[in-house]
């Protein structure tokens, strides 16, 4: 096990009208005046909007609203939210959605007090602790960004999507309500199980190899997404298994399930340049695709421990080839995504040969060179991988 700091100062309000609690737990903390940001038309629609400025004024709790994130949030919107912020004197941003509202109001939080650009914290990943503090509540459970350290935007004058990660910027409270995602569409909700579980396959694949405690959280974590999943797709309104994949998606990015370890990220590198390439690439469905075919590059490097992962995931009996078996891992991961809807092929997506050339220099800007902790990936690795996935 490595070395390393934790910290998770996120206080969790879960269960049945969560959301009503909002104005009450922000006056406790001193809020005065919030910016609640939110993405369509379907938190408005939902009453959802409604039922949280009704929280708040109850609480004296001022507000100015900003909707309008889109899935893939850029960063112009977020700029919008900063002006908002100081011009009046905004002291809490509550984020009313899923992970692209929440990383939006992540990079709202981060620029209010900068007299720069806010991009600036994406490209050089200098660290600020004046940063206001962020309270979500959650619609969309995926990301995980209701307790994470990291937020991911695009700039699409740039052509790039790009994270930043900072710890001052976890959320200070998470309101997580399940029925509020009961009307969830269907790909919504399996590219959201898609994004948790491959949250976890980035910690379980890295080079540090075997760390029995982290180990165990990703697997145990990984078989409950499993197990819920179709009981989610089927009953879409069963609050239990919405329940525990609300918590399960969190848990998966919280970051408590990486410690002591590097952690991979090169597929999620990969998949970026998708989304920043098409914005409608929904990021959960991007994964779908690039995971396997990133396993299909690199699991020669430690056959074992894919071998591992599928007798401990999907219940695959060892034959004695490794290889065999670790073959076996990845097919079973490529059909669990299949089951829930997702795209298996770049061809599913629009996406052609040409657009990889298009990627490769915005991959090589972002992510470096070499990247990934497994097995470390050149540009010519990640063209490879790309071409895997076309097919």
């Amino acid at each position: 096990m490595e070395d390393f700091e934790f910290v998770s100062p996120t206080h969790f309000v879960f269960g049945r009208g969560a959301e009503e609690q909002v104005g009450p737990k922000l006056a406790g903390r001193g809020a005065r005046k919030a910016l609640v940001h939110f993405g369509g038309q379907s938190a408005v629609a939902s009453g959802l909007i409604d039922r949280v400025k009704a929280s708040l004024d109850a609480a004296g709790i001022e507000h100015v609203e900003l909707g309008g994130v889109r899935p893939n949030p850029e960063i112009g919107l977020s700029r919008e939210g900063i002006a908002l912020c100081k011009e009046h004197g905004i002291d809490w941003v509550l984020a009313v959605g899923g992970g692209s509202v929440i990383d939006s109001a992540k990079a709202i939080a981060v620029g209010a007090h900068y007299d720069g650009d806010v991009w600036d914290f994406f490209e050089t990943k200098q660290q600020t602790d004046d940063v206001l503090p962020i309270a979500v509540v959650l619609t969309i459970p995926a990301a995980g960004s209701e307790a994470s350290k990291n937020t991911v935007m695009s700039n699409d004058e740039l052509g790039l999507k790009s994270g930043y990660p900072n710890n001052a910027q976890r959320p200070k409270l998470a309101f997580m309500n399940p029925e509020l995602t009961f009307t969830l569409p269907e790909y919504q909700t399996a590219a959201g199980l898609t994004d948790m579980f491959c949250h976890l396959l980035e910690r379980f694949f890295d080079d540090v190899g075997a760390v029995p405690v982290t180990d165990n959280l990703c697997l145990s974590l990984m078989k409950t997404v499993r197990a819920e999943a179709p009981r989610v797709m089927v009953e879409p309104d069963n609050y239990d298994a919405r329940a525990n994949v609300m918590w399960a998606g969190m848990l998966c990015h919280q970051g408590l399930a990486g410690v002591g370890r590097h952690e991979a990220w090169a597929t999620h590198g990969l998949e970026h340049e998708l989304s920043a390439l098409n914005p409608g690439i929904t990021h959960g469905a991007g994964l779908a695709v690039m995971f396997p075919a990133w396993m299909e590059f690199v699991y020669d490097a430690n056959p074992a421990r894919f071998a591992y992962y599928g007798r401990e995931v999907f219940g695959l009996a060892p034959t004695g080839d490794l290889e065999a078996d670790a073959l076996s891992a990845i097919d079973e991961t490529r059909g669990f995504f299949a089951s829930l809807g997702m795209p298996v092929t770049l061809d599913e997506l629009g996406v052609g040969e040409d657009d990889i050339e298009r990627m490769i220099p915005t991959l090589k800007e972002n992510k470096g060179e070499p990247f990934g902790s497994f097995k470390k990936l050149t540009m010519d690795d990640a063209r490879e991988i790309y071409r895997i996935a076309l097919a």
